[in-house]
């Protein structure tokens, strides 16, 4: 079982859903966790009863909102070992959520953000009682991708226990993206026909640094499938 964390107070479950789809039509089963504050996925993924803690199934993607740890799923589901998935996803906001979960220990870890004051500093303050050094892959929303807006992100993570790999993934502020994303939410559904390129080219890599056995042409032919609805 892989962890991968999704950290940063930038909204991040649609592109987590979108790449869990991904990653389930790989033949990969796929758990998403939402530690947020206030548990977006609970909102946009549908459900039949939900209580306090619960687990629920969404186009062949389960997704966990509730629960404060993983153990808590363990015994949620009855398991006493591993969680029975080949990839977990967990959506992070917060530092008590980063040390609840031990996302220090995650196979991968990505920082996800804009580049507005409030999600750059928020979200790097999530590391600031971390004691070990963290690797962090930056996934960034940006509409003109500015090489200022990434020199000012490193310049706030200055004295934090930060150690930014080298590689970036670009994700362009679109309102064509917007505009699709708004409507699965409202249909219930994971569509990608409509994306931008640049959109899927951001899953193709975020996909390939989660799953580096697949090569991006597998991706790509995954993707192309999902969109015909097949």
């Amino acid at each position: 079982m892989d962890i991968v964390g999704f950290i940063g107070v930038y909204d991040k479950i649609d592109l987590m859903l979108n790449v869990s789809k991904i990653l389930t039509f790989l033949d990969k089963k796929v758990l998403i966790i939402d530690a947020t504050i206030n548990q977006k996925a609970k909102y946009i993924v549908p459900y039949i009863s939900p209580t306090a803690k619960y687990i629920t199934t969404f186009e062949d993607i389960d997704v966990a909102i509730g629960f404060e740890n993983i153990q808590e799923i363990k015994e949620y589901i009855g398991e006493n070992d591993k969680l029975p998935y080949d990839i977990v996803l967990i959506d992070i906001d917060t530092s008590k959520a980063l040390e609840k979960f031990e996302i220090k220990k995650a196979k991968k870890n990505f920082f996800v953000t804009a580049f507005d004051t409030y999600s750059i500093k928020k979200g790097i303050q999530i590391f600031s009682e971390i004691e070990e050094p963290i690797e962090l892959t930056k996934i960034l929303f940006s509409k003109d991708m500015l090489k200022e807006d990434d020199d000012y992100l490193n310049f706030t993570s200055l004295g934090y226990k930060i150690i930014w790999s080298e590689y970036r993934i670009y994700f362009p502020l679109e309102n064509g993206d917007l505009s699709v994303i708004m409507e699965n939410q409202r249909l219930a559904k994971i569509k990608f026909k409509r994306l931008s390129a640049q959109y899927k080219e951001g899953m193709i890599q975020i996909s390939q640094e989660i799953e580096k056995g697949y090569k991006e042409g597998t991706i790509r032919k995954t993707i192309k499938t999902i969109e015909k609805g097949v």
